[in-house]
């Protein structure tokens, strides 16, 4: 019997047998780029999400933990109804399956975005950090992240190497910016397939376990320079600046427009090389490869912020020299 099956099978055992549910159905809702899974089960009792989060691969005690700090600010998140921190598994609120990503369009974008916005207010101005148990996304973890883009994309995936003196001051720079920023509390993947459309108080807010005190940009770029869907330029420095001003008057924020979007968009920069990284490591070493065609949109942002600030231009020649051929040949040999 395959591993997989096995944690199924305890999975039902403990809804069953322990929490006397009467079960109709059982099927998987949706997997993600770690080892965690979600079925969508339905009883008589009701209708739920179960997290599959097997515990030598995953820790959910951070989901349980930022679920109620999140709560606490009036974001909405999934309710959990019962906890299994020994198999792992959580029995969760079933916020359907309509996330941002499969309902936006240019007609839309505006509604959904604006919820997106509040949401996102809600988290940065109501979140109480001192007391919160978040890690700091600091100068080591930032680090870190930007070595993910050079193991695994540069090295394994692509094989090459590109000028030691230009990498590092890439990466000096982008996380001399980001530690530059004011701080608040950073869902860290507040993008289109994490936030859910509902009826009512949309959207439901998804994945954010691996939420830290950081750089008050972060989960702005996520959501507007998001890997799996673009917009045209002009229209995200316009949520930008609306942002901006919203900022401004909670006096989250004590900078010029220019400063703000200069934060805004290198910290976009080291949120997509680290994108890019993991997308190379889900292919390379997961056997998760749909997130292959998502690279070059990502790495489109990068070559984008790049032509724009004089100080990143040698890493832009290096995009467009080195890593541009070599990515086509290596996204044409995966798609063999």
């Amino acid at each position: 019997m395959m591993l997989d099956d096995l944690r199924t099978i305890t999975m039902l055992d403990w809804l069953e047998n322990d929490l006397l549910l009467t079960i109709v159905s059982s099927e998987p809702a949706s997997s993600d780029a770690s080892f965690r899974r979600y079925f969508r089960i339905k009883a008589i009792e009701g209708q739920f999400i179960v997290m599959d989060a097997p515990p030598e691969k995953e820790n959910i005690e951070p989901f349980i933990r930022v679920a109620e700090l999140l709560a606490n600010s009036n974001v909405n998140v999934p309710t959990i109804f019962q906890q299994n921190l020994t198999e792992g598994f959580l029995l969760l609120e079933d916020f359907g399956s309509h996330c941002f990503l499969d309902q936006l369009t240019s007609e839309t974008v505006n509604t959904l975005y604006q919820s997106a916005f509040d949401a996102l207010f809600k988290l940065q101005s109501s979140t109480h950090l001192l007391d919160s148990s978040l890690p700091l996304y600091n100068q080591q973890l930032l680090q870190r992240e930007l070595g993910i883009f050079e193991e695994w994309f540069l090295g394994h995936a692509l094989d090459i190497q590109i000028s030691p003196s230009v990498w590092k001051t890439l990466c000096t720079i982008l996380v001399t910016t980001a530690l530059e920023q004011p701080i608040v509390c950073v869902h860290r993947d507040y993008h289109s397939r994490n936030l859910m459309v509902l009826t009512e108080n949309s959207p439901g807010v998804i994945d954010f376990q691996d939420a830290v005190i950081g750089p008050i940009t972060y989960d702005l770029v996520s959501l507007l320079r998001d890997c799996y869907i673009a917009w045209p330029d002009h229209q995200v420095d316009e949520w930008v600046a609306m942002y901006y001003q919203k900022l401004t008057q909670a006096q989250l924020i004590n900078c010029t427009p220019t400063c703000f979007k200069y934060w805004f968009d290198l910290m976009g920069m080291q949120r997509h090389l680290k994108a890019i990284g993991i997308f190379s490591r889900l292919h390379l070493r997961d056997s998760k490869s749909n997130y292959l065609n998502d690279i070059p949109r990502t790495l489109n942002y990068i070559s984008d912020v790049c032509a724009n600030h004089q100080a990143l231009f040698e890493f832009g020649d290096v995009i467009k020299n080195q890593i541009l051929p070599a990515l086509d040949n290596f996204i044409s040999a995966a798609n063999r």
